[in-house]
C-alpha cells in the first residue's frame, strides 16, 4: 500500500484571503516523507509517558537541501510549557482579546479540564492572583507580562512528572524566583488534572503548528545569512582547568593545571504555544539555547523571529573577538556614560552594547534593503509600462521620495536604539552597507570593524540624525492618521451597506476560524460537515471550496488506504477548481495562485506530471502571485522534472 503520501496544508484556510492576514504558507507534498515518523504511524503509535515528556522535533523535510538544523534550529513543542500554561488557564490566565472567543485549543483544554478538583482550582487561582504584576506607572501589564515569568520558570524546572526546581536557584532571575513556589501546584495539577494522558494529543496539535511555521521559517533563515555571507556558529569550545595528580619536586608537592577542551552545542528554539497570549512573542536565552515562544498563528517572518535569530547568529562573533571589543572600552563606555548622563537606563556591559548595536543595525538594514528592492520593482513595472518622458519623469521622482522616507525611517529607528544604548548602531549600519556589496563574512569583518570606529563621531549621530528623524517621526504621524481615516471610512461604508452584510462577514470569518482550529485537532470529518453546511448559508463562496479542498488534502495526508486516499485527493482537486471557477475579478488573488500551487502538488503526487507542470506554471506566470509561491512552484517542477 502507498503509505508515504505526506502534505502539510495551508492552516490559515482562507482567513488571509479575506482579512489581509497571510498567515501560513502552502507547503510541500512529496512522496518521500521524512522517516520514521510518517503522520498516520504516529497517531497509531502514541508515545509512551515517558517518551511523551521530551521535546521531539517537528521533521524537517530535506528535499530542498536545505536543513534547519545545520543551521542551529529546531522547531518543537516543550511538554513542560504545555503543562504550565495549561495549569494557568486553570489559575484564571485568560489572554483572549474581549468581546473574542477562546481559540479552539484553549476551549479544548477547558472541555478537558472542567472537572479539575475544586480545591486544587482554587489554590492555583489564589497563587496567580497574590502574584501578579502591578501597574507601572499607570501602564497595567499585558498578559503577556503576565504569563512571562510562568514561561521562563518551565524552562527552569525538570521534566513531569517531578517538575523539580533547580539545585541553584541563586542563579535564576528574580522575576522567575518570584513564581518559583508554583511548581509544587503544578506537579499537584500534572497528578490530579489528567493531563498526563491527553499530553500525547496536545503535542500533536502544537506539532500541527510547528509544521505551519516550518517553510516561512526556512525563508527567513536563508535571507538573514545571505544578507550577512554568513553561517551560524552551532557549536562553541570551552576551555576547561583540570588538576592532575600533585607530582614531587625536592620534596614538595607541584600541583599541575592543565586545559582541556569541551564542546557545546548552540540550538535555537522556536517553541510553538497555542496558550499563549495572542501575537506576544517570548524570547529567552538559557545557556547556549535561544528560546522563541511563539503564539498560535503569528508570522514566522516577523520582525521579533528574525531579531532573535540575528541575535543568535551575532552572540558568538561578538565572543569571539572579545579582546578587540575589550581593547576599546574606555571608548564604548565613553558613549554609554554619555547615554546615562541623558537619562537613559543603559546596560554598563560594553559587550552586550556592542553585540545589541549590531543586531539593531542588522535588523533595520533588512528591512531597508527589503522596502528599496519593492520599491525599485515596482518603479520598474511601471517605467515599463509607459514611453511618454514626462510620466517617467514623474514616475523616478515619485520613488525618490518614497526612497527618501524609507531612509529616513531607517535612521529613526536607529536613533531610537541609540538613545537606550545600542551606541554603536549607526556606525554599524555604515559598516553593513560595504558589506552588502562586497559579499564579505561578516564575523571576517568584524575585527576591522571595532578597530575603525571614532567614538568622537558616534557621539555626534544624535544631532546628525535629527533632521531625518523628525521627517521620520511627522511620516509616522501622518500614516498614523491615514490609517485612522480609512478605518473610519471602512466603518462608515459598512455602515451605509447594512449591518446585516457586515454581520454575514463577521459570521463567515468566525466559522472559517473555528473550521481552522477543527483540522489542528484533526477532526477532519467534522471540518467537512461544518463546511458543506456553510456552503449552504454562503452559496458559490470561493473560501469556503478552498478550505474544503485543504481539509480533504490533510485527510488524504493521514488515510493509509491507497483507494481512499486517492479519492481524497480527487475530492480536494474539485474543491480548489471550484475555489478558482468562483472567485471574483476583484478579489485577493492569492487565493487563486494558492489553489493552483497546491492543485499542482497533489496531480505531481498523483503522477499526472504534464497537468502538475500546467497548474505550477500558472502560479510562476501571473503576476498576482507572491514571490515565496512562485519559488515554491520553481521548486515543484524543477523535483518534478527529477
Amino acid at each position: 500500500m502507498r503509505r508515504n503520501y505526506f502534505i502539510i496544508a495551508n492552516l490559515a484556510l482562507a482567513l488571509g484571503f479575506c482579512g489581509g492576514m497571510a498567515r501560513a504558507q502552502n507547503q510541500t507534498a512529496t512522496r518521500t516523507p521524512p522517516a520514521p515518523a510518517a503522520p498516520a504511524r504516529a497517531e497509531r503509535n502514541a508515545p509512551s509517558t515517558q517518551q511523551q515528556q521530551q521535546p521531539r522535533e517537528t521533521p524537517a523535510p530535506r528535499a530542498s537541501g536545505f536543513d534547519l538544523t545545520d543551521y542551529g534550529v529546531r522547531i518543537q513543542p516543550e511538554p513542560r510549557l504545555i503543562v504550565m500554561m495549561a495549569a494557568l488557564d486553570a489559575a484564571g490566565f485568560d489572554p483572549t482579546p474581549t468581546g473574542q472567543d477562546p481559540s479552539a485549543f484553549r476551549a479544548q483544554v477547558r472541555r478537558d479540564q472542567a472537572e479539575l478538583d475544586a480545591g486544587l482550582r482554587a489554590r492555583l487561582r489564589e497563587f496567580f492572583e497574590r502574584n501578579k504584576l502591578k501597574p507601572e506607572g499607570g501602564t497595567p501589564p499585558t498578559p503577556a507580562e503576565q504569563a512571562a515569568r510562568y514561561v521562563s520558570l518551565a524552562y527552569a524546572l525538570g521534566p513531569a512528572p517531578g517538575f523539580e526546581a533547580p539545585a541553584r536557584t541563586d542563579d535564576l532571575p528574580a522575576g522567575v524566583l518570584e513564581v518559583l513556589d508554583f511548581a509544587p501546584l503544578l506537579r499537584e495539577f500534572y497528578r490530579k488534572s489528567g493531563i498526563e494522558e491527553r499530553l500525547a494529543a496536545y503535542l500533536r496539535a502544537h506539532r500541527d503548528e510547528a509544521d505551519r511555521l516550518r517553510q516561512p521559517t526556512t525563508g527567513m533563515l536563508r535571507f538573514v545569512l545571505s544578507y550577512l555571507h554568513t553561517r551560524p556558529q552551532t557549536v562553541v569550545t570551552e576551555r576547561v582547568p583540570v588538576q592532575t595528580p600533585a607530582s614531587k619536586s625536592g620534596g614538595k608537592k607541584k600541583a599541575q593545571t592543565v586545559y582541556t577542551a569541551r564542546e557545546h552545542e548552540r540550538r535555537f528554539f522556536i517553541v510553538p504555544d497555542l496558550l499563549a497570549a495572542p501575537g506576544a512573542t517570548n524570547f529567552r536565552v538559557i545557556a547556549d539555547d535561544y528560546y522563541v515562544i511563539f503564539p498560535e498563528g503569528a508570522d514566522p517572518g516577523s520582525t521579533e523571529l528574525r531579531r532573535a535569530y540575528l541575535q543568535y547568529v551575532i552572540d558568538p562573533v561578538v565572543a569571539r573577538f572579545n579582546r578587540d571589543i575589550a581593547g576599546r572600552r574606555e571608548q564604548i563606555r565613553q558613549l554609554l556614560d554619555e547615554r546615562t548622563k541623558a537619562g537613559a537606563s543603559v546596560t554598563p556591559d560594553i559587550f552586550t552594547a556592542v553585540s545589541r548595536s549590531l543586531v539593531i543595525a542588522a535588523e533595520a538594514r533588512l528591512n531597508e534593503a527589503v522596502q528599496l528592492a519593492a520599491l525599485s520593482n515596482e518603479t520598474r513595472g511601471r517605467l515599463d509600462k509607459t514611453k511618454d518622458a514626462s510620466a517617467r519623469a514623474a514616475i523616478v521622482k515619485e520613488m525618490q521620495s518614497a526612497r527618501t522616507l524609507v531612509e529616513d525611517e531607517t535612521v529613526a529607528q536607529l536613533a531610537d536604539a541609540y538613545e537606550q544604548g545600542a551606541v554603536l548602531a549607526f556606525y554599524f549600519a555604515d559598516q553593513l552597507r560595504g558589506i552588502e556589496s562586497s559579499g564579505f563574512d561578516i564575523s571576517n569583518y568584524f575585527a576591522d570593524m571595532i578597530a575603525s570606529f571614532d567614538a568622537a563621531r558616534e557621539s555626534r549621530r544624535l544631532t546628525e540624525a535629527a533632521e531625518a528623524r523628525s521627517r521620520a517621526l511627522a511620516a509616522r504621524r501622518e500614516r498614523q492618521a491615514q490609517r485612522q481615516a480609512r478605518l473610519s471610512a471602512a466603518e462608515e461604508e459598512r455602515s451605509d451597506v447594512g449591518g446585516a452584510a457586515a454581520a454575514e462577514h463577521t459570521a463567515l470569518i468566525k466559522s472559517l476560524t473555528e473550521v481552522e482550529k477543527m483540522l489542528q485537532l484533526k477532526d477532519y470529518a467534522g471540518a467537512e460537515t461544518r463546511l458543506k453546511s456553510l456552503l449552504q448559508q454562503f452559496q458559490g463562496e470561493p473560501r469556503i471550496f478552498f478550505a474544503l479542498g485543504q481539509t480533504a488534502s490533510l485527510w488524504a495526508r493521514d488515510t493509509t488506504d491507497d483507494d481512499l486516499q486517492v479519492t481524497r485527493l480527487n475530492q480536494a482537486l474539485t474543491h480548489y477548481r471550484m475555489a478558482i471557477e468562483r472567485a471574483p475579478e476583484e478579489s485577493d488573488r492569492s487565493l487563486v495562485c494558492r489553489a493552483h500551487e497546491s492543485m499542482g502538488r497533489i496531480l505531481a503526487f498523483l503522477d499526472r506530471p504534464d497537468e502538475a507542470l500546467k497548474e505550477f506554471d500558472t502560479v510562476i506566470q501571473a503576476t498576482s502571485c507572491g514571490e515565496s509561491l512562485k519559488d515554491a512552484a520553481r521548486e515543484a517542477k524543477v523535483k518534478l522534472g527529477q
